[in-house]
């Protein structure tokens, strides 16, 4: 059984997973109009990634039973200053998202809810491999390349 405060932390996270999504888009709109379209695509794939992640909780959710509402999902921008400062709205956005997870795991280890504990432990492995890819891209806008000639290391960057 799931224990009552995980429901409710679980609940609210498909919220912070779709709003994650929605700010992934914004970043993916914002390098679109710039014409960098790899790293349009490379944000697009991480919104998909992170709607991919609420569904994974919502199934959970689904077969453990629990009833609940949809989060409301507010807007997200879609214009920086710089690529780097997108990248950064990314970097904390993962940062934000690993201390919830975090939260969550520590809520289900006091309630002995091991269900979701088992079932935590693959968001929070996946959370230390976001928050490195947006450190790494960091670090590729701030490498001198010029943002189309470091849409080639994409790739590199998300499989590092």
């Amino acid at each position: 059984m799931i224990s009552e405060p995980a429901k409710k932390l679980l609940v609210a996270q498909v919220g912070t997973e779709l709003s994650a999504h929605q700010t992934y888009m914004g970043i993916s709109l914002y390098f679109t109009r710039q014409s960098l379209n790899g790293w349009a695509k490379f944000f697009h794939e991480q919104a998909v990634e992170e709607a991919d992640h609420g569904w994974k909780i919502i199934n959970f959710l689904v077969d453990n039973e629990v009833k609940f509402s949809l989060p409301q999902v507010g807007a997200a921008p879609t214009t920086y200053k710089t690529a780097r400062e997108a990248v950064e709205v990314a970097q904390a956005s993962e940062r934000r998202v690993t201390e919830l997870f975090e939260t969550l795991a520590n809520a289900a280890r006091e309630a002995r809810d091991n269900r979701t504990l088992q079932f935590l432990q693959w968001f929070i492995e996946e959370q230390v491999e976001e928050e490195r890819t947006m450190a790494a891209l960091i670090d590729l806008i701030d490498s001198g390349l010029n943002l189309f000639q470091a849409e080639a290391h994409l790739g590199a960057v998300a499989r590092e």
